[in-house]
């Protein structure tokens, strides 16, 4: 079960290498795609976690307006050198503590593969639905992604065996449906579709009013 992790991590390695530097999941995911099709044209959207800025760039291309949040330094700096679109923002700051208020009013909250980090996850979430200035409080949206354990049952073998399982050691949690179906109730948040893809749930949920 150990040299499976690392051969794991050895064959993304090499995918890389094979591919100029870009890892092929990206391409074969699709994920970034799967969230700007979900986008409206007029809405002003928050990236959480946007990283060096790429999935926020292609948002912009299509939104009024996107704010990316890294809490990462280094990583928004990239974001701000590679990408100078004007509807574009790229602030450093920890998403849990931000004070969204000096933000444009907000129709949209992607979060992709973020929540899996953070350990407070439904209070972080319920915060956002309630603290937010939405544009419209009968629509609050989240667009999310998550890994899930339940990718293969090899996963669920190590958990029992108490073998590392997850695919990132810094993984605060990597959700059974059940879990993850659990978190967005409790946090105020109704699924609206759900998706699976290559192991990973994909959500878009309305936050409620109350």
């Amino acid at each position: 079960m150990k040299a499976h992790n690392k051969l794991y991590h050895l064959a993304g390695f090499f995918a890389i290498a094979l591919n100029d530097g870009q890892h092929p999941k990206h391409r074969i995911l699709r994920y970034k795609e799967w969230f700007v099709d979900r986008i409206n044209h007029d809405w002003v959207v928050v990236d959480v976690g946007s990283n060096t800025g790429s999935m926020a760039a292609l948002i912009a291309a299509k939104a009024k307006h996107v704010y990316g949040i890294e809490i990462i330094p280094e990583l928004c700096d990239i974001a701000r050198e590679k990408y100078h679109e004007e509807n574009l923002d790229f602030i450093t700051a920890d998403a849990t503590t931000f004070d969204y208020s000096n933000c444009l009013p907000i129709d949209c909250i992607t979060l992709s593969n973020v929540l899996e980090h953070i350990p407070n996850r439904v209070e972080f979430l319920a915060m956002l639905r309630k603290n937010v200035a939405w544009s419209d409080s009968s629509s609050r949206t989240f667009l999310i992604r998550v890994p899930t354990i339940e990718r293969e049952w090899l996963a669920v073998y190590k958990k029992e065996l108490s073998v590392e399982y997850r695919l990132d050691l810094t993984h605060e949690i990597e959700h059974t449906r059940l879990q993850f179906f659990s978190e967005m109730t409790e946090a105020g948040l109704t699924i609206e579709k759900f998706d699976v893809h290559f192991g990973e749930f994909y959500a878009v949920c309305r936050g409620t009013t109350n």
